[in-house]
């Protein structure tokens, strides 16, 4: 979610009209693209607060989140060539009038099942305005200008995507979590305001859409993701969830062959056969489980095992989010100065497999140190590859495949998210569960729910009933915490070996 060029569809068969550069159009793109990474990164911190006054369980507290991810993963492709064919001002504002009405009804909703159907919308509106967005400012600079706005837009997300979890703390703490979909309602609002400032501009002979092909990869998607959530609640060996993952399987090798023999693929999987296409793509994986799960679990963390509250918690996470703001730049600079990938790569992948292994030693009475060492570490290494990814992606493949290597990268990226999202979340309540199910509890304490809430972060009710055990409780998570961060050291330590074989013979080495 926090690629910026690179979401453009670049299909430039089609005709640009040149305009005179407008920073005003800057200046509409930089408030509407905000509020993508603040969706991201500040909802996490508001499941325990939409879990105490709504209820609803593990599973829709989990959708709010993913709900969110699956439907910008499953509409980014989309989104950009509908803008192209019908006019990238005209989807721009149908994305961010469908991302208000959510807002809206978020506000107002009574259920979190509500919350979740309206997180679904918000995400399709999402990637409506990066798609859109980040081909208005295509067709408004030329050369240099374009770089410069496009660095600009860059460090806005960047900047959404440090501040989201502390901005959302504050407001969750001060008012509540209604109030931080309110702020993002307001500047939803201001984008729209701002678009009448815009012209409009499409493309001519733009691609068509391989409408087949997004229903599968959307219906895989869905499948895996509701296998993942439903195994820790039916159980992995349920039948149930069996068929979720043999119906994702299933599905997704339809939509293999159907790719491979389409004229009109949504994804040209010949593309794979680039290795370093492949490798910045294999790389989403623990860049999806080391950062975003990690952002997911962070609060429930800090909430049950450092007793802290929604604005403690969002000022600790900023020892995550403010270097993968800061250390892009960096990155990119050693990448120009001739820097190989492969070595980029491998430091950021290490780095975050270095904080994660700092943070199995965290514990609730730690020294902040302890935790904002390992924090900075990650964030560090997340920065690193968020330098070079986007462009490393695109720059594998020819000019005229560009556009669909931008999508593609992008749409895996955002899949790859949803999925660590679900899948770190069902670990932690797996974990939590077993080590329970061995303590000994009272009768009235469910070792199944409470696993559940501890996962979600939803503690407040659940220590305030059972204060004789929050010890056992707290005790429970921080175990499970640190079991997930070993998977991530050992994820981390794999794709280092991925990238040293996959690019062995980059640079003239073997």
């Amino acid at each position: 979610m926090t690629s910026t060029e690179s979401v453009i569809h670049t299909g430039t068969a089609a005709t640009r009209e040149r305009r005179t550069p407008s920073w005003s159009v800057l200046a509409v793109a930089a408030v509407a693209v905000v509020i993508v990474p603040l969706g991201v990164s500040g909802t996490p911190l508001l499941l325990p607060g939409i879990g105490t006054d709504l209820g609803g369980g593990l599973a829709p507290l989990q959708w709010v989140v993913n709900a969110y991810n699956v439907a910008a993963a499953s509409t980014m492709l989309a989104t950009g060539v509908l803008a192209d064919q019908y006019g990238r001002r005209r989807v721009f504002r149908l994305g961010a009038g469908m991302y208000l009405a959510s807002l809206l009804v978020t506000v107002l909703a009574q259920s979190t099942l509500v919350i979740d159907v309206a997180r679904a919308a918000a995400g399709i509106g999402a990637g409506a305005i990066v798609t859109s967005m980040t081909a208005i400012v295509a067709n408004s600079f030329d050369g240099p200008a374009r770089a410069k706005a496009f660095g600009l837009v860059g460090v806005v997300i960047g900047a959404g995507l440090a501040l989201g979890p502390t901005i959302s703390g504050f407001i969750a703490q001060l008012l509540n979590w209604r109030a931080v979909f309110g702020f993002h309602a307001v500047i939803v609002a201001a984008g729209l305001l701002g678009s009448l400032v815009l012209t409009e501009s499409r493309s001519k002979g733009g691609n068509r859409f391989d409408f087949l092909g997004a229903g599968l990869f959307t219906a895989a998607l869905l499948l895996l993701t509701i296998g993942t959530i439903e195994g820790p609640q039916s159980g992995w060996a349920d039948a149930r969830t069996i068929a979720l993952f043999a119906g994702a399987v299933l599905t997704f090798v339809l939509f293999v062959l159907h790719e491979r023999r389409t004229s009109n693929p949504m994804f040209e999987l010949g593309l794979f056969a680039d290795r370093q296409f492949l490798t910045v793509n294999l790389v989403n994986i623990e860049f999806a489980f080391g950062f975003i799960g990690l952002l997911l679990l962070l609060p429930a963390f800090l909430f049950s095992v450092g007793g802290l509250g929604n604005g403690a918690a969002g000022l600790r996470i900023l020892l995550l989010t403010v270097p993968i703001f800061l250390v892009p730049m960096v990155s990119g600079r050693l990448s120009a100065a001739g820097v190989p990938l492969r070595l980029i790569l491998v430091g950021g992948l290490a780095l975050i497999g270095l904080g994660a292994f700092g943070l199995t030693f965290v514990e609730g009475d730690s020294a902040l140190w302890a935790l904002a060492v390992p924090l900075a570490v990650t964030g560090a290494g997340v920065g690193v590859l968020n330098g070079v990814m986007d462009g490393a992606a695109v720059g594998s493949v020819p000019n005229t495949s560009a556009g669909m290597a931008a999508g593609m990268f992008n749409t895996i990226r955002l899949a790859a998210e949803s999925l660590a999202s679900v899948v770190v979340v069902a670990l932690v309540a797996s974990f939590v569960n077993t080590r329970l199910a061995d303590a000994s509890l009272p009768a009235d304490l469910n070792a199944a729910k409470a696993a559940d809430e501890l996962a979600a972060g939803d503690v407040k009710q659940l220590f305030a009933q059972h204060p004789d055990q929050v010890s056992t409780l707290a005790s429970a998570h921080a175990s499970a915490f640190h079991q997930v961060m070993w998977i991530s050291v050992v994820l981390a330590a794999l794709s280092v070996v991925a990238v040293l074989v996959l690019l062995r013979r980059q640079d003239g080495e073997r």
